[in-house]
């Protein structure tokens, strides 16, 4: 039997290899989709983001995590999620359907009735595979689920690239959307190894409600919260603007998502295995807490540092709007991961209600900073919003130390010394780079400094985590 720490670093190792590929191949596709459209047809598609995010938690309820915090799930408690989801999904496209042309006429785009009534096609067809994914995720079949992402990304970035060299505009991203579901349901079928059956028994989906229900509103708040600011760029702002921000947000989400992804495919799994031994857990915790910051701070510090060249030579001029954004929104990326790995221990612990209520209170707060500034114009929103979400952290630490005694000091020694250094390194980085003038030369130049620098004080400073990462690395090579 592997031991926990084996196991978990093998499902970091699959988890980052699949989140790296992911984001790796999302940058190429998103790239070259950029070149080809326009803010103002990536806007058309950006707007209805929130819809299809807040249909697709509604469909999933929660029991998705629910399934992954029963130790031992029996067919009959997956085969109860499974026929939940066809029902609700079925209803949530049926309502949106009919809901079409009011969302059309809300952003003012007549375009959006059949647009939506497409592009939403993807919520019956996700909830055919959704419980396969849970089981997948659920055994850390980290392997398997990188694989299915692989294909699913390439195939679908490859149909979005075809249909928008023919001139199909934004329909190009909705081609795209609805082939990565596709292929990502065939993909968790053919892994999973358990699959539905006609016996309907919603028992123990009663059992897990109350548990799962709390889920289900905390991700629609955290939905909302990510795409509040889209949602109302979309009413008050031109199509271009939503276009900007939307472009802006993707890589920010993109980059901080690979962190969170690569600990969210395995934190709940190993926190719920050691919630029994109150020190074993925290200890667990922290390490966990600092694997994610040695990633997570250098990488969105990077990125705001090489923004203004990573979006001119990537996507070009047109988006030239969207650096500013982009440099703002990394700030609070780099704390997202936290943010993951704290919901992640409360759901462990079966306390929904502590994440559902801290989710509420944010976006509460946060359409109370959106009324005070959004008169001063998108920069100031960003930044407002930006300034709130590190600062909310300080609410999840406390709930934390109220569910296995984590003290703030230990937060702090955890993250401070990371976030330090890596923004030591991006000034330095900035200031010894500003009298190149090529932009290819100083992006490449600023990356490889960053990276040396970074690398360079890790070692010197002796960090375990460098350590650890470095010797599983080599580990699997010699495997």
């Amino acid at each position: 039997m592997e031991n926990l720490k084996e196991k978990t670093a093998k499902g970091l190792f699959w988890g980052a290899m699949s989140n790296g590929t992911t984001q790796v191949l999302n940058l190429v596709f998103g790239i070259i989709l950029a070149r080809l459209l326009t803010p103002g047809e990536y806007g058309i598609v950006g707007v209805l983001a929130i819809f299809s995010a807040i249909a697709g938690a509604i469909q999933s309820g929660g029991f998705g995590a629910g399934l992954i915090n029963i130790k031992h799930a029996t067919d009959n408690d997956y085969n109860s999620v499974f026929w939940l989801n066809i029902c609700v999904s079925s209803f949530l496209y049926l309502l949106l359907f009919l809901c079409a042309p009011a969302i059309a006429a809300f952003f003012k785009q007549p375009c959006l009735v059949l647009v939506s009534r497409i592009l939403f096609l993807s919520l019956p067809i996700t909830a055919l595979a959704l419980v396969s994914g849970t089981y997948l995720t659920k055994n850390m079949m980290n392997r398997e689920l990188a694989i299915i992402s692989v294909m699913a990304l390439v195939l679908a970035g490859i149909t979005g690239i075809i249909l928008a060299l023919l001139k199909f505009s934004y329909w190009s991203l909705v081609g795209q959307q609805l082939v990565y579901v596709i292929v990502s349901d065939i993909g968790r079928f053919y892994y999973a190894p358990w699959h539905p059956s006609l016996k309907i028994d919603f028992g123990p989906v009663k059992r897990m409600y109350s548990f799962c229900v709390k889920l289900m509103v905390t991700n629609i708040i955290n939905i909302i919260n990510q795409n509040i600011l889209t949602f109302i760029f979309g009413r008050l702002f031109p199509i271009s603007s939503v276009g900007n921000y939307f472009q802006a947000n993707k890589w920010n989400s993109m980059a901080h998502s690979t962190i969170s992804g690569t600990v969210n495919q395995i934190a709940q799994t190993v926190l719920v295995s050691v919630s029994d031994e109150r020190e074993r857990e925290i200890r667990v915790l922290r390490k966990l807490l600092r694997f994610t910051v040695f990633l997570s701070f250098p990488a969105m510090f990077g990125l705001a540092m090489v923004s203004h060249e990573f979006i001119l030579l990537t996507i070009g001029e047109k988006w030239r709007e969207s650096v500013p954004l982009l440099q703002l929104l990394c700030l609070s990326g780099a704390f997202m991961p936290i943010y993951t790995l704290y919901q992640n221990l409360a759901i462990s612990h079966g306390r929904s209600d502590i994440n559902m209520w801290l989710n509420i209170a944010q976006i509460v707060l946060q359409l109370c900073i959106i009324l005070i500034f959004y008169r001063e114009g998108i920069k100031v929103m960003v930044t407002a919003y930006t300034i709130f979400n590190i600062v909310w952290l300080a609410a999840w630490q406390q709930a934390t130390r109220r569910i296995i005694g984590l003290r703030f000091f230990e937060l702090l020694k955890d993250v401070v010394p990371f976030m330090l250094i890596a923004a030591t390194v991006m000034a330095v980085t900035y200031y010894i780079t500003l009298f190149i003038a090529n932009l290819w030369l100083l992006f490449i130049v600023r990356i490889a400094i960053a990276v040396a620098l970074y690398y360079v004080i890790m070692r010197l400073l002796n960090v375990t985590i460098l350590h650890e990462c470095m010797q599983f690395v080599l580990r699997k090579k010699q495997e």
